[in-house]
């Protein structure tokens, strides 16, 4: 799929039945990994990274008949680029991690894997929190360009990209459609 918006072309990455198929492999390498999921727990982070969470958990919860606790982690106060200029300021978000984080296994979960950055600030926070035994990641899409060594444990799909293309993620939660676009984007723009 193709569409013209506005001298912009968007390609069809995944649609709802792609999503729900990368989210369903990925609960299930979360169960191999760890050897089931009973000191397992899920850390969204804002925004797209906490409805995704919550699909896993109740996908894992299907697949082992155990509920895995799920939370969500606002990282806005953990950027790098906090307070480096007023358009920076971040818009704060209730942590919630409704479990003691110290000794489990920590997934953290997020829609776009980019630079990285934002998957440094989410460990800050958590390490914040707690001490986890480990932290995983998962993301639905890895799009490259990475700025710091980190690397995903589970992958739902990766997509190679040049640094003027966007993706576009939409979830049913936040947008009302789970889709996923890739978008060339306007000289100037900074998107994710």
């Amino acid at each position: 799929m193709t569409v013209q918006n506005q001298n912009e072309s968007e390609r069809l990455i995944m649609n709802a039945d792609d999503i729900r198929r990368a989210l369903t492999r990925i609960s299930h390498e979360i169960v191999e990994r760890n050897h089931g999921v009973d000191n397992v727990a899920l850390a969204g982070i804002y925004s797209r990274g906490v409805p995704l969470s919550k699909r896993i958990a109740a996908y894992l919860e299907n697949i082992e008949k155990i509920t895995v606790p799920a939370g969500s982690l606002d990282i806005g106060m953990y950027r790098d680029d906090f307070g480096s200029h007023p358009a920076s300021l971040p818009t704060l978000l209730p942590t919630n991690m409704p479990f003691d984080v110290s000794d489990k296994h920590i997934v953290l979960v997020d829609d776009v894997l980019y630079t990285g950055r934002t998957v440094r600030a989410a460990i800050t926070a958590l390490l914040d929190i707690g001490r986890p035994a480990s932290v995983q990641l998962a993301v639905l899409l890895d799009r490259g360009h990475r700025e710091l060594p980190i690397r995903p444990d589970y992958v739902g799909k990766n997509v190679p990209t040049s640094r003027r293309e966007r993706i576009n993620v939409k979830l049913i939660e936040i947008d009302n459609e789970d889709i996923v676009t890739l978008s060339s984007q306007q000289q100037g723009e900074n998107r994710v």
